[in-house]
């Protein structure tokens, strides 16, 4: 057991993964600290304090930092989950709702961790984890700026990671294939417009839904988030889930087995 004064930040801890994950940290003797956009609507249900904090509000992110150590004393650890799917065929999906998930998980994502990196920096040590997707270094069609913002973090925080070395600051990427989460419940749904996609669309929309509903329980995305957060020398990339090596592998060397297999399963979905 970790001790008390361990402290973990959880974005986006009210519901899904970051509720998950937080409360296995606060199982394990972490402090943790989440945070949500409507931490009073959840507070009273939830065994660790909540903050607020809103990914799309610039004046939020920026005000978050003094709020936060207004309350702990160090940050050992940050865990950036919170973000949204936007599904939708990529012609399709309209610029503005494409810039918008770029906004909440891309730029929230960097904002906030711009926002308590200077903290980071003068304690001269410290470790950030976000959660990825294998998404974000595979990509499907009906997804391609989910994809996109994921694919954006990877490049972002692997810069990142060479630049905090030298303060002790270590930096995780943890990329889970589809797992049974609130994510597709959620998600927002652009609306098809185009005749030509229509027969295909359909196709699409079958093969999403049954990978949600027949996707593994979120158990080895949380067991692998805590991995990182104990490992003192964490590596960057964590892909989580069954086939997800598979998948890796027949993406680098044999892209045209991988696209065919993919499109093949798409047109046989009803």
């Amino acid at each position: 057991m970790e001790l008390k004064e361990k402290t973990v930040l959880v974005t986006g801890a009210s519901s899904g993964i970051g509720l998950l994950v937080a409360s296995k940290l606060h199982e394990n003797g972490y402090q943790v600290i989440g945070t949500s956009r409507d931490p009073e609507k959840h507070q009273a249900k939830l065994p660790f304090k909540l903050l607020p904090l809103d990914l799309n509000d610039d004046h939020s992110i920026a005000s978050f930092g003094k709020q936060l150590f207004s309350q702990v004393k160090t940050l050992d650890v940050l865990i950036n989950n919170a973000g949204y799917l936007v599904n939708g065929l990529a012609e399709e999906t309209p610029i503005d709702l494409g810039k918008q998930q770029f906004e909440t998980n891309f730029w929230g994502t960097i904002k906030i961790t711009n926002e308590l990196l200077p903290y980071f920096r003068r304690q001269k040590h410290g470790k950030i984890i976000t959660l990825g997707s294998l998404l974000g270094l595979v990509s499907l069609p009906n997804t391609s700026y989910y994809s996109a913002s994921k694919h954006a973090l990877e490049g972002y925080f692997k810069a990142l990671r060479s630049e905090l070395n030298q303060f002790n600051i270590k930096v995780v990427m943890v990329e889970p294939i589809s797992f049974k989460t609130n994510i597709g419940e959620s998600a927002t749904v652009a609306k098809g417009t185009i005749a030509d996609y229509d027969q295909f669309r359909q196709k699409v929309i079958a093969y999403t839904k049954t990978a949600f509903d027949k996707a593994p329980d979120p158990a080895p995305v949380i067991a692998t988030l805590l991995r990182a957060v104990k490992e003192k020398n964490p590596t960057f990339g964590y892909p989580v889930g069954k086939g997800s090596s598979i998948v890796l592998l027949l993406q680098h060397f044999a892209y045209k087995l991988f696209e065919k297999s993919i499109l093949k399963s798409i047109n046989a979905s009803k």
